[in-house]
């Protein structure tokens, strides 16, 4: 039977650290950015200690010698969260969003739904419109086409056609996109 703790969190991917660091010779940046050079790990940490500090591997050289920053770990962890959380803040998340009509909807139901899809757009998301063929009404194809062609006069003024209406089952499908300005 597995011993693991099952309600502790798994130990996330860690930067090198103080004793962490593996190699045995380290190339020392100080904390101003300055250029200290290659010594013993021993020393190089003794340098960081002495300055309340710790010693942050950033990268290793092709020679296997480590690459060292001396930082305060605390307020470098502070600021890798923040620039994570900038980036996804930043991130444009573009949501699927579905509308369905019908080959015999009325002119009224129509236009709600192509007002619903301008809010859709207006998000900045993407919109599949899908028509349903009922029964026999598959064998009216063109009419299914003639009503996106309507649904999409409607709402033609701030979106594009990212995909043209293709027939998947008994769904004629369109995906629009909003404009770019």
């Amino acid at each position: 039977m597995d011993q693991r703790n099952r309600n502790s969190k798994p130990v996330k991917n860690q930067d090198p650290i103080n004793g962490f660091i593996k190699a045995r010779e380290i190339f020392v940046i100080d904390e101003n950015g300055d250029k200290r050079g290659v010594m013993s790990k021993r020393d190089a940490i003794a340098l960081a200690e002495s300055q309340d500090l710790d010693l942050l591997q950033v990268g290793t050289q092709p020679d296997g010698t480590a690459i060292a920053k001396i930082v305060n770990y605390g307020k470098y962890k502070y600021e890798q969260q923040k620039k994570l959380k900038e980036v996804k803040k930043n991130s444009s998340k573009t949501e699927n969003k579905e509308i369905r009509l019908t080959v015999n909807i009325g002119q009224h139901d129509l236009e709600t739904k192509a007002r619903k899809a301008k809010e859709f757009l207006l998000d900045g998301d993407r919109v599949k419109i899908s028509l349903k063929f009922k029964g026999r009404e598959i064998a009216y194809m063109d009419l299914g086409e003639e009503t996106l062609k309507k649904f999409f006069a409607l709402i033609e003024d701030i979106a594009k056609i990212e995909k043209e209406p293709k027939l998947t089952s008994r769904f004629l499908d369109m995906y629009v996109v909003p404009k770019k300005n």
